[in-house]
């Protein structure tokens, strides 16, 4: 009587000799070449997080309220666990099963070099290699939706002073996997690595002028000028050793017009400053090297290493720590 198909010796040493050199050419394959373009690009994307509804990523609004910045890191276990979800969509027996069990540590470091292309354009290749950590911060606050263009850079140690210029191509720099706005206020970005300080500035495109506004008593908004030496274009309260006081101007303001400045005042109260080497009189181009504004920098570090105050020390368990209890998760998973 002839053996059950299923249960042939010779039907299960096949399907194991096929398994086994299948993975064999696999592992033979060169990254790149092993998974189809499209396929490798969009698993790589999935690593990214696209395609996952914010739902998933933030339960609740409370977890990132109005005007504030959660920094992150992305486990690499759940984003393999969503790849291998993907790739069993064509798993439909046992061996299948079984295949993709042999081929998925091949597929991942393949999946690996490509998350770090999707960004690339025109770029050096960056190579094959392990994926590291991957980290990052959800933004939601106005500037995301005022400055659509903000620039994110993100080092793995210290760059210099806050207000310091960087150099593009500074090699402490962390490459960019994905910075993206998921909502007109909302703005998600993730890291090839973990950074120690991370710079969020205002576009550089254009040349801007203005005022630094100051509270002022009873609620009421005032301005000033910091006002800068002619001969050098270095602002006064940052030149060594320091002039004598005052170093900025109080912004005049039109009687019965709030909000507009009357500039011929102005300039005359700049004028009227020695330090700033102007010999008594305002030209247009030295009214607009007083109101020049450059792009505003906010820098995320230890303020132990900063160099502009105003920051609040604390270390990684404190930034890292859980606010939401098991409890509380469970009632929202049951619609409470």
């Amino acid at each position: 009587m002839r053996a059950s198909f299923l249960d042939n010796p010779l039907y299960l040493g096949a399907s194991q000799k096929a398994v086994h050199s299948h993975a064999q050419g696999v592992s033979d394959t060169p990254l790149g070449e092993i998974l189809p373009a499209p396929v490798r690009e969009w698993l790589a994307r999935i690593r990214l997080l696209e395609g996952v509804p914010f739902a998933h990523l933030v339960p609740d609004s409370e977890l990132l309220p109005p005007e504030s910045i959660r920094f992150f890191y992305l486990d690499r276990e759940w984003t393999d666990a969503l790849v291998q979800g993907a790739l069993s969509v064509g798993t439909i027996t046992t061996l299948d099963r079984e295949d993709l069990q042999q081929l998925h540590a091949r597929l991942r470091d393949e999946i690996d070099t490509e998350e770090r292309k999707i960004r690339l354009v025109g770029s050096d290749d960056p190579g094959t290699a392990p994926a590291e950590t991957i980290s990052g911060f959800l933004l939601r606050s106005r500037v995301v939706s005022g400055w659509p263009a903000l620039h994110v850079r993100g080092y793995s140690a210290e760059v210099g002073p806050d207000d310091g210029p960087v150099q593009e191509n500074d090699p402490r720099r962390l490459r960019l996997l994905r910075l993206e706005r998921l909502a007109p206020a909302v703005l998600l970005c993730l890291f090839d690595g973990v950074p120690q300080v991370v710079h969020i500035e205002e576009p550089h495109q254009g040349v801007q002028f203005g005022v630094d506004l100051k509270v002022g008593e009873e609620g009421t908004t005032g301005a000033t000028v910091p006002l800068r030496d002619m001969t050098t274009g270095t602002r006064l309260d940052r030149e060594t050793p320091p002039p004598p006081p005052p170093t900025s101007v109080e912004v005049p303001f039109r009687k019965g017009a709030p909000g507009v400045i009357h500039v011929a005042e102005l300039a005359g109260r700049i004028a009227a400053q020695p330090a700033v080497h102007l010999g008594g009189l305002v030209t247009p181009s030295a009214l607009a090297m007083q109101l020049l504004q450059f792009p505003f920098r906010q820098v995320f570090g230890d303020p132990a290493k900063g160099t502009v105050s105003g920051g609040t020390e604390g270390g990684y368990d404190t930034y890292f720590r859980a606010e939401i209890g098991i409890a509380v998760l469970r009632v929202w998973n049951q619609g409470g």
